[in-house]
């Protein structure tokens, strides 16, 4: 494919500069309080979250540049690496356990999350695996079926730590992917089904989870235990208003709602920046999936297509399960808000898939 001489879509640009300049402000507005409180220092995770995003920009504006139809004969060993990462993060003493989830290596002072690699290494192997396989996708045998079985492999590899948020992040933006390659939706049906059998059984076997599910229908059951986090969020958000309380000025973040820096943060900036300030940040979301599907449609060639959609769809979905958790529509998750929340794997990959679409759009027809 011969290179065009075009930039990068500067609306995407703008919006993830601006989603991410909002996240650093947030992150230390939130955690001022615990970081002082645990770690002597007021900026602790904010300096973490400037050094993640500043590692992450480079990769992004790396990536952007090279040719994104480059990966295209490297997405394989690419997966092979997510794959063996998964894996080596269940070994005793190689996996790192927080929050009852085996799901990080320690690296020095710092940890990584192999779950995240994952996911954009499945994207990115998806897309050639689909765009190669175009002409026999509304075949169940042959098109659907294989896909599926690459799909549930990293999936169950995530479910054994175990981590279903980030699972149903990656499955819902694989299926997407399939959806718009041709699978029909008679194949989508019958998925349904058994994945609300699996889903069931899922929740069925972890108890943690039946508590999640309780505490998101009947909270003040138990609002010192299960129904904490939901309750708490509920009174963060309330009283911001249209206008909030003002930047530093939440209450939550005293110890009230448990590390707010992380999956609630949206809670928080609610707070402080009212209505108008959550619906500024959703807004500026919006412009990302606006443009990345944009880039999507656009795109020279259907793997382009393809890897631009399920970089979009990712950030997308998470970002409605994020704040569906935060304003109590669905049951706690775990997922953060990308961009936002602290985190280094997940604020340094969203960025790194972020530098892909951008390279997809340089080269965008329109």
């Amino acid at each position: 494919m011969e290179e065009k001489q075009r930039k990068p879509d500067l609306w995407l640009v703008a919006a993830i500069l601006g989603i991410l300049i909002m996240g650093i402000v947030m992150v230390y507005s939130s955690s001022s309080i615990w970081s002082e409180y645990k770690f002597d220092d007021p900026w602790f995770f904010a300096k973490r979250q400037m050094l993640f995003a500043s590692v992450g920009l480079v990769a992004m504006v790396a990536l952007s540049r090279i040719p994104y139809y480059v990966w295209h004969r490297h997405s394989k060993w690419i997966l092979i690496m997510c794959l063996v990462f998964l894996i080596a993060v269940l070994i005793p003493g190689v996996g790192m356990v927080r929050g009852g989830a085996r799901s990080w290596i320690g690296v020095g002072m710092f940890s990584i999350q192999p779950s995240e690699f994952m996911k954009l290494g499945l994207i990115l192997f998806l897309a050639r695996f689909l765009s190669e396989r175009q002409k026999i996708m509304n075949s169940f045998q042959q098109g659907f079926l294989p896909g599926l079985a690459l799909i549930l492999v990293p999936f169950a590899l995530i479910m054994l730590q175990p981590d279903l948020g980030t699972g149903v992040v990656m499955v819902g933006t694989c299926m997407v992917m399939m959806f718009t390659a041709g699978a029909r939706i008679s194949h989508f049906m019958w998925m349904a089904g058994a994945g609300m059998a699996g889903m069931i059984a899922l929740i069925a076997s972890a108890p943690y989870r039946i508590k999640r599910i309780t505490a998101f229908l009947h909270p003040w059951e138990d609002p010192l235990g299960s129904g904490f986090q939901i309750i708490q969020s509920l009174y963060a958000i309330g009283p911001g208003g249209l206008l909030g309380l003002g930047l530093g000025n939440s209450m939550q973040k005293f110890f009230y709602l448990p590390e707010p820096q992380t999956d609630f943060i949206f809670a928080v900036l609610a707070e402080e920046l009212g209505f108008l300030g959550g619906a500024f940040i959703l807004i500026l979301f919006f412009i990302l999936l606006w443009r990345g599907i944009r880039t999507s449609l656009y795109a020279p060639d259907l793997f382009g297509s393809l890897l631009a959609l399920g970089i979009v769809g990712m950030v997308s979905i998470q970002v409605m399960i994020n704040v569906s958790v935060v304003t109590g529509l669905i049951p706690v998750t775990g997922i953060t808000l990308p961009l936002v929340s602290y985190g280094g794997s997940s604020l340094t990959l969203t960025l790194a898939s972020l530098g892909l679409l951008l390279s997809v759009s340089r080269f965008s027809s329109h």
